[in-house]
């Protein structure tokens, strides 16, 4: 058994890597026995990770003709955005509600650290993973399991559309100016300030990256 659930695992892990790195290309289709044979593992374990995407929306299902990789477009987009904006920005508020130590915080900050340091070395890709765990810590500060889990479904789509238009735009300063001011409302247990300044950020995202689907015509992600 225990076996079972590694390969499910490793299954579900490997294949979220190859849609996100755009080895299995938005649109394409792929039977359950081509992706065995990639994984070098039997059909089982990738017809169990292949629910696990489809219920993260990475992937839809196909009687007979196997998984086809979900596309992304700027309106899915726009409504992703929608949903985490307001959700992302009530977790802020909490977290600040919550009166952490500075300790409590200290993820939070490295997070921040992180990112300060990747862009001082051009590293958009290293900036883009502690931007992701800036996210991810702040929504487990928020303290709701339920907000937890429809964020982790829907960041999963924000990952693949960002990591399509990673070197599109311009670098992001102004990104980490936000987290650092989120970050400092947080800690001075100001929740109306986290709340807005996080709202106006994720506002700002959306707008970018929406506008940049739209000017490259990336309608397939």
């Amino acid at each position: 058994m225990e076996q079972a659930i590694s390969s499910v695992d490793r299954a579900t892990s490997e294949l979220r890597q190859m849609i996100f790195s755009g080895e299995l290309a938005p649109g394409s289709d792929h039977l359950e026995t081509e992706l065995a044979e990639r994984l070098g593992m039997s059909r089982t374990p990738v017809r169990e990770a292949a629910l696990t995407l489809r219920a993260q929306g990475l992937v839809e299902l196909r009687p007979r003709r196997g998984l086809r990789i979900a596309p992304v477009s700027a309106q899915d987009m726009r409504d992703i955005y929608d949903i985490l904006t307001e959700l992302e920005s009530l977790a802020a508020a909490r977290a600040a509600e919550a009166r952490y130590s500075r300790a409590d915080l200290a993820t939070l900050a490295s997070t921040i650290n992180d990112m300060d340091t990747a862009l001082a070395n051009d590293d958009l890709r290293a900036w883009a993973q502690a931007d992701d765990r800036f996210h991810r810590e702040l929504v487990r500060l928020g303290r709701n399991a339920r907000l937890s889990m429809i964020v982790s479904v829907m960041r999963d789509q924000v990952r693949r559309a960002r990591s399509t238009t990673l070197f599109m735009r311009p670098k992001p300063v102004q990104s980490n100016d936000d987290h650092r001011a989120v970050y400092q409302a947080i800690a001075a247990g100001d929740a109306k300030t986290a709340h807005d300044i996080h709202h106006t950020h994720r506002r700002q995202a959306r707008d970018m990256l929406v506008a940049l689907l739209e000017k490259h015509q990336l309608h397939g992600l």
